[in-house]
């Protein structure tokens, strides 16, 4: 498996070259991404894939359901280094229907590790019971609260420190909150973006 990896690897280094012989000679210069991507570990939604985007275009940190944990290190550096190295100017956190993640906070069973990583989605199910009741199954149950879970990641991302000082500077960047469909390959805004002067639910224009 990993010598038809590698196999792989060198006819689309062959491929690119041969289409753009500067290709790999720009993105080794420099990275300069408009883009910080914050998404599932599903391997079915790569985010430079799924955005049309090429290599260079997005800086990307992905985690099992693309949670935003405020004690997540990890996200945390990466965040402070899209926005203060690469001044990203858009902060885009991605969910998708059919969440493995989504679908483990909602089951009994244990998931090791990933049941203490999925406490913020339990906890959002708690919180939304009502608005979930009303779903026509369990599937759409699912599938709303994982779009729930994108809308408390942008308000926890707009809550960092480092968005607010970024934004105290002037910073012309925006938080926005995306779901992607598995079964038709759309991505569709949630329409809870925030920005320079907008906070705690007020959705940037």
């Amino acid at each position: 498996m990993l010598s038809d990896l590698l196999s792989r690897n060198r006819d689309w280094s062959a491929q690119q070259t041969s289409q753009d012989p500067a290709y790999f000679i720009r993105l080794a210069a420099q990275q300069a991404p408009e883009f910080f991507w914050i998404g599932c570990s599903d391997s079915r939604v790569p985010a430079n894939v799924v955005a049309g985007l090429d290599p260079g275009e997005v800086f990307v940190h992905r985690n099992v359901a693309n949670v935003v944990h405020s004690s997540d290190m990890n996200l945390l550096s990466a965040l402070e280094f899209a926005v203060e190295a690469l001044a990203v100017r858009e902060i885009i956190v991605c969910g998708h229907y059919g969440c493995g993640g989504v679908k483990a906070a909602t089951e009994t069973l244990p998931h090791g590790l990933a049941d203490h990583w999925l406490e913020p989605i339990r906890r959002l199910a708690r919180a939304y019971a009502v608005d979930l009741g009303r779903e026509a199954d369990m599937e759409h149950r699912r599938d709303r609260l994982a779009e729930f879970n994108v809308v408390e990641g942008v308000r926890r991302v707009a809550e960092t420190p480092i968005l607010q000082k970024a934004w105290a500077g002037g910073a012309d960047l925006r938080v926005h909150g995306l779901i992607y469909g598995l079964k038709d390959g759309r991505l569709r805004d949630l329409d809870c973006s925030l920005g320079p002067g907008h906070f705690e639910g007020k959705t940037s224009q």
